[in-house]
């Protein structure tokens, strides 16, 4: 039985879109290394498995390009909702689906699906929330190192881990060197998304990003809510911004509960049938 996937982008944050409802074949660390292996396979920043029906609950798994699961992607969300109406699993405007990191709510912004709203959940700022090691408090300005280098950092986890460090000036070369560092530091059991801020004005924010299991990434749903909770929280910004990353604009509120609302767009890339040596490739990986 041939294999099929559906590719699509948010931002340039490109994910492929495995449905177990149509394969029987199951995903595994090194199926999922293959299939997102940009040389080797059809390439992508990672992998969501759904939608898993779990009664009337729509359930998304999310894998980094390593295998590894993630607990929750912002722009993973945005993309599988689209994918959701594509496929004719949702007529209605607005519904929930069900990570690893929670209930997020979604809602289509326009006709098409390409415009989503998602709620993404509450910011926390305490130390064993994100994780990281070290008596119970908030991560707020606290000095951390990478590679030698000391670093003012704010680190909050939206479900999943963020370590966010504002500077006057960032790049992709720098946030590649820091996130080396970072991803795997000691600092952090469950490891880390690093997130460089540059404030631009009270309601606009640039940032550069490394994803722990993905490495540089173009734009990141969760990083940008995190970098954007961070900066308000540091007093920076107002609470309503838009997130400038290389990919493109994220619209980023947080709510007086410290709950976030994301909003962006989609774009949908193809669909991709895997050839017959690929698919018994994988058939024959475990």
């Amino acid at each position: 039985m041939k294999i099929t996937l559906e590719k699509y982008h948010g931002l340039g944050n490109d994910y492929l879109i495995f449905d177990p409802n149509k394969h029987e074949l199951e995903m595994t660390t090194e199926r999922i290394k293959l299939i997102c292996n940009r040389n080797f396979g059809v390439g992508s920043d990672g992998l969501l498995v759904g939608p898993v029906m779990d009664h009337d609950k729509l359930e998304l798994k999310v894998f980094n390009p390593d295998g590894s699961e993630a607990q929750l992607s912002g722009n993973g969300v945005r993309i599988f909702g689209k994918y959701l109406k594509d496929a004719g699993y949702v007529q209605k405007s607005h519904f929930s689906i069900n990570s690893l990191s929670g209930e997020q709510h979604i809602r289509y912004l326009n006709e098409e699906g390409t415009k989503i709203r998602v709620t993404m959940g509450k910011l926390s700022f305490w130390s064993d929330e994100i994780p990281m090691t070290g008596p119970r408090r908030q991560v707020l300005n606290e000095t951390l190192v990478f590679g030698s280098i000391p670093y003012r950092t704010t680190c909050v986890s939206i479900g999943n881990p963020h370590c966010v460090i504002w500077l006057n000036e960032i790049s992709r070369d720098l946030v590649c060197r820091i996130g080396a560092h970072s991803e795997n530091a000691e600092y952090f059991p469950e490891k880390v998304n690093t997130e460089l801020l540059k404030v631009i004005d009270r309601t606009n924010i640039e940032i550069e990003i490394y994803e722990r299991g993905a490495g540089y990434t173009l734009a990141s749903g969760t990083s940008g809510c995190a970098a954007a909770g961070a900066a308000y929280r540091m007093g920076l910004t107002d609470p309503k911004m838009y997130v400038h990353m290389p990919g493109g604009i994220l619209e980023v509120e947080i709510l007086e509960d410290g709950n976030v609302l994301m909003t962006g767009e989609v774009g949908y890339v193809g669909k991709f049938t895997l050839s017959h040596e690929i698919t018994e490739q994988l058939r024959s990986l475990t």
